[in-house]
């Protein structure tokens, strides 16, 4: 990106800071389209990349006077982006009809060949992720998300109580959340290519 425009996207973030509609639907215009296929990479679903840029969007203009501080307008952006997507696939990992959309998005009759790659690749990391757990933690894991038994069902099966289970699941789930943002800024970079 050019230093022009830099100043350009600066001079609209201070724009929209003192609420300058037209000047927040220029951002908007400018970077929808870009923010759209970066969230798109990372979440294999188009409905939920068009909601994840409009929280972006919104989110930015909610917060507006915090926009004067921000130098460098699109890693910001970017950057709110990249965490609505995380929280987005957590939301996912913990709603089990969620996560049973977003396995039918990875889908070989709904993607191209580079998003199979990009979503093969993610689920490497979130095998890696897993292999990283204790026996016990990578059990849980296994009862809960591939064959979908209750919190209730695993405690009973594995002697524990169900509340731990449930704060199990939980540190799982922020472990593989880890372990992705680790990789979640060269995911999309290694697809450019």
């Amino acid at each position: 990106m050019s230093l022009d425009n830099t100043y350009t996207d600066r001079e609209l973030l201070q724009q929209v800071a003192s609420g300058d509609v037209v000047a927040f639907r220029q951002l908007f215009d400018l970077y929808r389209m870009r923010l759209f296929s970066f969230v798109l990479k990372m979440t294999h679903s188009a409905a939920d990349a068009e909601e994840i840029v409009q929280e972006v969007f919104t989110k930015l203009w909610t917060n507006r006077d915090s926009l004067p501080a921000v130098e460098f307008p699109g890693k910001y952006i970017y950057t709110i982006a990249r965490n609505k997507t995380l929280n987005h696939l957590a939301r996912a990992a913990r709603d089990q009809q969620l996560q049973q959309q977003l396995w039918i998005n990875l889908s070989p009759y709904h993607n191209t060949t580079e998003d199979l790659l990009q979503a093969q690749e993610s689920q490497r990391l979130i095998n890696e992720a897993i292999n990283l757990l204790s026996p016990q933690r990578q059990t849980i894991f296994r009862l809960s998300r591939e064959q979908g038994l209750t919190h209730e069902e695993i405690a009973a099966r594995l002697g524990l109580s169900k509340s731990r289970i449930k704060n199990i699941l939980v540190e799982i789930l922020k472990h593989i959340k880890e372990q992705l943002v680790r990789y979640s800024a060269i995911l999309p970079i290694l697809f450019w290519f």
